[in-house]
């Protein structure tokens, strides 16, 4: 496969309706003058690019399967990067607004399972190579990312203690019982459906997991599925500033003021108070193991290692 080009000012380059890239159209707008915003999301870029600088000493190309995460929308000049447990159901809600030449008007009206169909919304992965690496330089790019440890209990919670998932039951939870638990019943080893936090753990830590194929995307790491040192994001939102940075966007890219970020609903929602205690049980020596596995995420967007671990 060719590689695709991955210019270091390719952010600069981004064309906005009015010939101007984004950033420029930000700082000549009145609404944006002295924006907090605009001054956060500029050290959010940079401590992004300090760390790619320290820690990735060699820049290696695109490959086409590195662009499967990569959500285009031709109208409005837009690249996102969905991370799964990161609000992406309500942000490919929106990208099918944006992309669906008004079929969709509200984005909560679409049905999540429909948000999540593949044909639904086109990937970069999808497109010729001169027209993926015109969309890499001339497009605005953004990427949502969540607090790592979060982020894994959001998605062990979602994956294997709901009884709907049978898939990932019998895809991952079978194995992980029969490789991490003692003595389980015939039950568990069929069904999968009892996965513990811990087993959990220890199957992510498990050498053979790499080995056999990649992470799911629902638990790998952000800088894995979305390359952001070698893909210069122009916005890293975050979940924590999720409707502020959500809002951000819109503006930036000229949608249309009806179109609205769904507000999230904080019922269910996996908190550090919820993730502290998922955490009790696990040992400092499998703990520090862990952080080291999402070390650069913590790193990349900037997240302090979490005050409920004994790993210092």
């Amino acid at each position: 496969l060719t590689p695709f080009s991955a210019s270091e000012d390719m952010r600069s380059t981004w064309q906005g309706k009015a010939g101007r890239s984004p950033l420029q159209a930000l700082y000549e707008s009145d609404q944006f003058e002295q924006s907090s915003l605009q001054a956060v999301h500029q050290q959010r870029r940079d401590m992004l690019s300090n760390v790619c600088s320290r820690y990735t000493r060699k820049r290696r190309l695109l490959q086409r399967d590195d662009l499967r995460h990569l959500v285009v929308d031709d109208t409005h000049g837009l690249l996102y990067c969905y991370v799964p447990k990161v609000a992406c159901t309500n942000w490919k809600r929106v990208m099918m607004v944006l992309t669906g030449q008004g079929k969709y008007q509200d984005p909560l009206e679409i049905p999540a399972h429909e948000a999540h169909v593949p044909s639904n919304l086109r990937t970069l992965s999808e497109y010729s190579v001169p027209e993926i690496n015109y969309r890499l330089r001339s497009y605005l790019k953004f990427v949502f990312v969540r607090e790592p440890f979060e982020r894994l209990v959001s998605a062990y919670r979602n994956k294997f203690t709901l009884s709907y998932n049978t898939a990932f039951h019998k895809r991952y939870g079978t194995k992980i019982i029969r490789r991490h638990r003692q003595d389980p019943s015939d039950r568990a080893l069929e069904r999968g459906d009892d996965v513990r936090f811990e087993e959990f753990v220890y199957y992510l830590l498990d050498p053979r997991t790499q080995q056999e194929e990649p992470l799911n995307e629902h638990w790998e790491r952000v800088h894995s599925l979305c390359h952001p040192c070698i893909i210069h994001y122009d916005v890293v939102g975050k979940y924590e500033t999720l409707a502020e940075d959500a809002n951000y966007i819109l503006q930036l890219v000229g949608a249309d003021t009806n179109v609205k970020f769904p507000a999230s609903s904080k019922t269910t929602r996996t908190t550090d108070d919820m993730t502290a205690q998922f955490f009790q049980n696990i040992s400092p020596f499998y703990q520090r193991r862990l952080f080291n596995l999402y070390k650069m995420d913590y790193l990349l967007f900037n997240y302090s290692i979490p005050s409920y671990l004994r790993i210092r």
